[in-house]
């Protein structure tokens, strides 16, 4: 029988006790009180938090006066510059969802985002003026197009657009009276995944999801004050992991950086005393084997996040080596980014550095909002043991999981079978409740019916001396069905035989793990800097095995 709850009864929602969550409320507390201190940075701009509070209104405001509005799309195809950090604020304060777009994709992938998402708005980079011609050419609805122009770019890409972003930001009202969202639960961005196979899939965020991710980035990174934010990763990726946001509600720096380079990266280091990035792990080793003249002059330390493809334990060796405190985060586009964490414990800290750098490789445990983060067994839907043998898949369930795939019902009801979000990562629980990634479920390689994770060769591969970047993936083989095929990326200056690299390997695997064909050469990346492994099991057809 019910009975009526005194904690219940008369004590309703109100204005006075309820507010929607929104990472708008960030910049607006950013700019009141810290209104003089810099926001960002980018070549000789400077702008304060109330100049970029303004400049986010402004824009708003004139995205409004040229009927755009709840619901609305504005995509931006933009670099790493104020302007697209300011969409992440003056695109959902009108209530219009922001949808970032990959630069480095080709017309066709970009022009189905652009007819998928329904884009009324393009605000895009000059530097990217050919291909979003392409994409536009192949549209039958022309969304209204701003152009950027950024000092920074000193090539000479076409005008397409009707007007450029600083006109349009002077046809607003800097005290544009912008409204949070109704419901928490509304769309604030759309992000198209990286699909390998047929088109990708528009993945839509919620106000409340950005809100918590982005503060859950400074408790999980224990992120001071008025921290120093270097933009190595690119905006728009998950949104910048949400780091947008993130920097607002800390009222730090944004420095802003067009392109990955190990001199500039090093240069602003220095010239701006940065004390955060973040990078797939392609950014961080680039950065070990860089020049180490490079990184004199560095007096205090870098922290360093590294999510993507598991990094080797090479690599997190590598970063402890110059200097820098890596932070190894795990997540998913379907998870505003990171959403795992492999939080570090003092007693690591006695532990000799390769057996650091295989506790810091794992994939770890939940994000502080993340509510449920679980492997197991796709089918029965439970819980693989803990014992660090047993494959199952990663699962999530909480608030910052998507609300679903864009138009594609099936795909949401697939990937929430259970009431699980389905990552499609193979791995296993550890005793400790630290997850470890084995593989991605179509990366397996399967031989005369063992299971081989392509990620333990890859670790084996990471330590020989020579070896920058490596891939392994399945190769047909007649006899055993698949076996291993390497790819290998060197070193600049450094030759190695594909017969050396496979001793070195029969040092670090079982027998029937060790790679049977070696192709060198440079590998295949996406703009985050994961390797391509769907091009490479195209080469790996053709590759000569190694008797």
């Amino acid at each position: 029988m019910d009975r009526a709850n005194a904690f219940e009864t008369d004590l309703d929602r109100n204005p006075a006790n309820y507010a929607p969550l929104t990472p708008l409320s960030f910049i607006e507390q950013a700019a009141a009180v810290y209104p003089e201190r810099t926001a960002l940075v980018h070549g000789a701009r400077r702008y304060s938090w109330k100049e970029t509070y303004a400049r986010s209104r402004r824009l708003a405001s004139a995205l409004a006066a040229r009927g755009i509005g709840t619901g609305d799309t504005v995509a931006v195809m933009a670099a790493n510059t104020p302007e697209m950090y300011e969409c992440h604020f003056g695109v959902p304060m009108l209530g219009a969802v922001l949808n970032t777009l990959n630069t480095r994709l080709d017309a066709e992938a970009i022009a189905f985002m652009l007819n998928h998402g329904g884009a009324k708005v393009l605000i895009a980079d000059r530097e990217f003026s050919a291909t979003v011609a392409g994409a536009l050419a192949q549209l039958e609805r022309r969304p209204f197009v701003i152009d950027i122009d950024d000092a920074e770019y000193t090539g000479a890409g076409e005008r397409l657009g009707e007007t450029d972003y600083e006109a349009l930001l002077a046809e607003g009202d800097p005290e544009y009276a912008w409204q949070p969202p109704a419901d928490e639960w509304n769309a604030i961005s759309l992000n198209y995944t990286s699909g390998t196979t047929g088109n990708p899939k528009g993945v839509v965020y919620h106000h409340r999801g950005a809100y918590l991710n982005g503060i859950c980035n400074i408790v999980t990174w224990s992120m001071p004050r008025h921290a120093v934010y270097l933009w190595t990763l690119p905006m728009f990726h998950c949104n910048g992991w949400c780091f947008p946001w993130t920097m607002a509600a800390n009222a730090g720096v944004n420095v802003c950086l067009r392109k990955v380079d190990p001199v500039q990266i090093f240069r602003l280091i220095k010239e701006h005393r940065v004390t955060h990035y973040c990078g797939a792990p392609i950014v961080h080793s680039a950065l070990i084997n860089a020049d180490p003249a490079l990184r004199a002059g560095i007096t205090r330390q870098v922290s360093a996040m590294v999510a993507g493809a598991a990094p080797p334990a090479a690599m997190i060796e590598g970063m402890e080596s110059i200097g820098f405190d890596l932070t190894h985060v795990y997540g998913l586009t379907e998870t505003y980014g990171p959403a795992t964490v492999c939080a570090r414990h003092e007693a690591w800290d006695a532990l000799a550095i390769g057996q650091r750098a295989e506790r810091n490789g794992r994939q770890g445990v939940r994000y502080l909002m993340q509510e449920g983060l679980a492997v197991m067994d796709g089918e029965s839907m439970q819980p693989v043991p803990a014992d660090g043998e047993t494959m199952g898949e990663i699962m999530f369930r909480g608030n910052i999981t998507m609300k679903g795939y864009l138009k594609n019902a099936k795909a949401t009801a697939e990937a929430f079978a259970g009431g699980w979000f389905h990552s499609g990562d193979l791995a296993v629980m550890q005793p400790d409740g630290y997850v470890k990634i084995k593989d991605r479920s179509k990366d397996i390689i399967i031989s005369g019916g063992e299971n081989i994770s392509s990620l333990e060769i890859e670790e084996a591969l990471y330590r020989h001396p020579a070896v920058l970047a490596a891939a392994a993936v399945a190769r047909p083989d007649p006899k055993w069905g698949e076996t291993p095929c390497v790819f290998v990326e060197l070193k600049p200056g450094v030759q190695v035989t594909a017969e050396e690299i496979i001793e070195h390997c029969r040092g670090h695997l079982a027998r029937f793990k060790v790679p049977r064909a070696v192709v060198f050469g440079e590998l295949p990346k996406t703009s985050t800097g994961k390797i391509q492994k769907f091009v490479l099991r195209q080469k790996a057809k053709s590759a000569q095995a190694i008797e």
